[in-house]
């Protein structure tokens, strides 16, 4: 259990009382726990909790889903509350629930940045933005903002952290339970659930780094052809980030670049970045409000987005465990060649190979 006074947190951190009741009281034999590490912040002392369903056998494939890594995008924790409510309630008497769970390794991290969230901020406890703090530089540094990562102070937003000291507890808490727990994998899905850009719902791919292409674009291209199959009115844009910015420190493209050089098994990298300006736009009174920016406040609009997003990570969890629907030389494409060159021609305007 978190540490420190429990009146405080059902105040400024509900979300992490929620994550720990779901974790206490989840399917029986279903649902196993992780403290990742214990975080902590003058009187503070939070940890970041793994929750992991299905299948232990190392080699089974994973979706792995996680949130809060910036504190002031607390709607994007609430969605991972949700998905797992609803997961854990129908494991409990839908056999055909069990038996997916059998075939994939469910893993969430619901809160990554939990001294963030409870102080109401993006960054962490020593002001820096945990999704700018991996030691990788984006190619392109001519014309980049200070949004893309700076280390000039972490009075300022988007710090990267001090050159040299490594990376913060979090991120180096995550990345350890990334590398050490699929490393054997088959194939491994991840997304992150972000807030605060946009006006429409994007699915973001690698990389953060470069507008060069993804090197899993086969990959990439069938997933979303799959996505557009299943739900063929569905609400996302599917897109590289690259193409609405670039920025230093990105964890995901760390951790896809160091499983490739390793030689690992597939791993495919996704951010859901929930589209707040339409939020704003409804309700003009969230730009005088910090939270406002990045979360709906009226009840009704919150209500609607924890139910929006259901049927995505309902689906993903079910691509990640039939990685052959999907993945290179076994996907709905077959050929290749052709699969590369309408991905290509969709996402980075026809680049040759």
């Amino acid at each position: 259990m978190a540490g420190g006074n429990t009146r405080s947190l059902l105040v400024h951190l509900p979300e992490l009382i929620e994550v720990q009741r779901l974790a206490s009281h989840g399917a029986k034999g279903l649902v196993r726990v992780q403290e990742l590490t214990m975080v902590r912040h003058k009187d503070l002392s939070l940890p970041v909790l793994a929750i992991e369903f299905g299948s232990q056998d190392p080699k089974a494939p994973v979706f792995f889903l996680t949130a809060g890594v910036h504190g002031l995008e607390r709607i994007g924790t609430r969605v991972v509350i949700s998905y797992l409510k609803t997961l854990t309630n129908m494991a409990h008497w839908d056999p055909s629930t069990k038996a997916l769970l059998s075939r994939v390794r469910f893993s969430v991290i619901p809160i990554i940045n939990p001294v963030g969230m409870y102080l109401g901020r993006r960054s962490n406890g020593n002001g820096v933005d945990l999704m700018r703090n991996a030691p990788i530089e984006a190619d392109h540094k001519s014309g980049i903002s200070i949004a893309a990562g700076h280390r000039i102070s972490n009075h300022l937003p988007w710090f990267r952290g001090v050159e040299g000291s490594g990376m913060e507890i979090e991120a180096k808490a995550m990345i350890s339970y990334f590398e050490e727990n699929f490393a054997k994998s088959t194939s491994v899905v991840a997304l992150d659930v972000h807030s605060g850009f946009g006006a429409v719902d994007r699915l973001w791919f690698p990389y953060a780094r470069t507008k060069q292409p993804f090197p899993n674009l086969r990959e990439i291209f069938q997933l979303t052809h799959l996505l557009d199959r299943v739900y063929p009115h569905h609400i996302y844009n599917v897109e590289p980030q690259s193409g609405s910015y670039t920025t230093h420190g990105d964890l995901w493209d760390y951790l896809y670049d160091r499983r490739r050089e390793a030689q690992g098994s597939t791993f495919i990298p996704l951010t859901l970045e929930l589209g707040s300006w339409l939020w704003i736009k409804k309700n003009p009174r969230q730009l005088f409000s910090a939270l406002g920016i990045f979360n709906p406040l009226l009840p009704h609009r919150t209500s609607r987005i924890l139910r929006r997003h259901l049927h995505l990570l309902d689906f993903l969890l079910r691509a990640a465990a039939a990685p052959e629907a999907w993945s290179k030389g076994h996907g709905i494409l077959h050929d290749a060649e052709e699969v590369e060159r309408m991905a290509r021609a969709r996402w980075y305007n026809g680049i040759a190979a």
